[in-house]
């Protein structure tokens, strides 16, 4: 049986007059858009704009919700409410559903950003909201969450499908845990590095830590960060690597997810 796997990347995350990553680039390398919905990046155009070219390219898309923090982009960690941060992820994928009726395609999944998926990946009362927030506005939608992760358990305990993710240009914790972006070497840049741990990622189940321990994991699948500017080699050489190596590299709705 061919091994499958789901490339994704975050985009979108663009505002106004102001660019961010190569998205038209990165929509002929992944498989699927984590597209941004106006709190920490992304606008109404912006939105539109990618969900368009995303559908003409075979690209599925999915919501990229996150704290309301256009200044910090998203990376600033924000104590909420859960019944708060519930809310503000429905109206996130509420926005991305309306925008993507217009290039006649639908959302496919759910991803939260930057911050507020380090803190869910470690506070189960927010990845439960997160949780909460998808199954209301539409049960059927994935849960893209940290593999291994408190994220994991609270999608078991509402009965989401989701999808385990594995980071092509990051580094992990002994933990599981992603590094923290304040550490030197936390994001991956090196094209052959990157290519070579998704590799062992996907066939094998294992990545290595920042600290050199050997971690089981199982991943549906790789994210690429559409803001890095080495974002468009980096998904390069994963690809190719995944592809020589035997895998498929598919949209989410195509994975078997149960």
């Amino acid at each position: 049986m061919t091994r499958m796997i789901n490339l994704n990347a975050d985009m979108g995350e663009g505002f106004g007059a102001w660019d961010m990553g190569n998205d038209e680039a990165l929509l002929g390398i992944v498989t699927s858009a984590n597209v941004a919905c106006g709190f920490h990046a992304g606008d109404p155009t912006v939105m539109h704009g990618l969900v368009t070219r995303a559908k003409k390219r075979g690209v599925s898309v999915g919501a990229h919700p996150g704290f309301n923090d256009i200044w910090g982009f998203g990376r600033r960690r924000i104590d909420m409410k859960p019944a708060d941060l519930e809310y503000m992820i429905a109206y996130q994928i509420g926005a991305l559903q309306g925008i993507a009726a217009y290039a006649g395609t639908r959302v496919t999944h759910v991803k939260p950003h930057g911050a507020l998926y380090n803190m869910a990946s470690e506070n189960e009362d927010y990845a439960l909201a997160i949780g909460r927030g998808i199954k209301t506005v539409d049960p059927k939608l994935i849960y893209v969450l940290l593999s291994g992760s408190v994220m994991e358990k609270a999608a078991e305990k509402l009965g989401l499908t989701y999808a385990r993710e594995g980071f092509v240009d990051r580094l992990y914790e002994d933990d599981g845990n992603l590094t923290s972006r304040k550490i030197e070497g936390a994001v991956i840049r090196d094209p052959k590095l990157a290519a070579e741990r998704v590799v062992r990622m996907v066939l094998d189940g294992e990545l290595t830590s920042r600290q050199g321990k050997k971690i089981k994991c199982r991943v549906d699948s790789l994210c690429v960060h559409g803001d890095e500017p080495t974002a468009v080699a980096v998904a390069t050489a994963a690809r190719d690597a995944l592809v020589a190596a035997g895998v498929r590299v598919v949209p989410l709705p195509e994975m078997n997810l149960g």
